[in-house]
């Protein structure tokens, strides 16, 4: 085995690479990082419309998580797309049976930027027990409202908080939009500002900004600058291209700059 610090990405496969597994491997590389890949869809789908999800079965990704294992120091591991709450869940209970200090980062995404809806969110108490096995959860303001939907965003966050640590995506919120939050300690709420005024819209730029906070946590980078990492870090990826399909920066160092506030 060599020296290389392995990271691993459980997630759907998206053709065009803008988001899903291939999205999260060239971040993690991107962060000086190996990514490994488990994969639990594939879509039909581009970079502007989405069309078919045929889930992969959850023992054919069971043994996926398995081999990587045998083989493999992994410590992290990012979550996208899941068929349904019951699935994530015994994916969950797997990766920490196999590793029981995994760092899980969980973007609970419930639907495609294009209206394809994932799955429902009816069976709350499933939804506890998924944040308990969660190091962190990275929903927009579309998501993270949908969740409990009894519940206003405030007490949602304040419910959620119980469990687990939440970085709260602000690109889809309507006043102060593109500021994100970040909940951790039961008690501690801090706000990451736009580090630009301007930015160029990108498929995929969710699963971006999961990865690179999952990425700078394998790195041992401690949680608020991980996530201002990961907040610069996708800014710099929302502005590499005109286009929908954005272009990750390698960096040698393995590590963006930390925003000094």
């Amino acid at each position: 085995m060599n020296d290389n610090k392995y990271i691993l990405t459980i997630a759907g496969h998206d053709p065009s690479g803008g988001a899903g597994l291939t999205s999260d491997i060239k971040t993690f590389e991107a962060h000086g990082l190996h990514g490994l890949s488990v994969c639990t869809a594939i879509t039909i789908q581009n970079d502007i419309d989405f069309k078919q999800c045929i889930w992969t079965e959850i023992d054919v990704i069971i043994t996926q998580i398995e081999i990587l294992f045998e083989r493999f120091d992994i410590n992290t591991v990012k979550i996208g797309i899941m068929e349904s709450w019951d699935t994530l869940n015994l994916i969950l209970n797997k990766l920490h049976r196999l590793n029981s200090d995994i760092k899980i980062v969980l973007d609970p995404i419930i639907k495609a930027s294009a209206g394809f809806d994932f799955h429902e969110t009816e069976n709350q108490s499933l939804l506890d027990k998924i944040w308990r096995q969660c190091y962190i959860v990275t929903p927009n303001y579309d998501e993270i409202q949908s969740l409990y939907p009894k519940l206003n965003i405030e007490n949602t966050i304040e419910h959620i908080s119980s469990f687990t640590k939440i970085y709260l995506k602000g690109g889809h919120r309507t006043e102060k939009k593109g500021w994100d939050e970040l909940y951790h300690s039961g008690i501690v709420m801090v706000n990451i500002p736009p580090n630009i005024d301007k930015i160029s819209q990108k498929h995929g730029s969710g699963c971006v900004l999961s990865a690179s906070l999952a990425s700078n946590l394998a790195l041992n980078i401690e949680l608020e600058d991980a996530a201002k990492n990961a907040k610069l870090y996708t800014e710099q990826f929302l502005n590499s291209d005109k286009g929908l399909l954005g272009k990750h920066k390698y960096n040698t160092v393995g590590q963006t700059q930390i925003v000094n506030n």
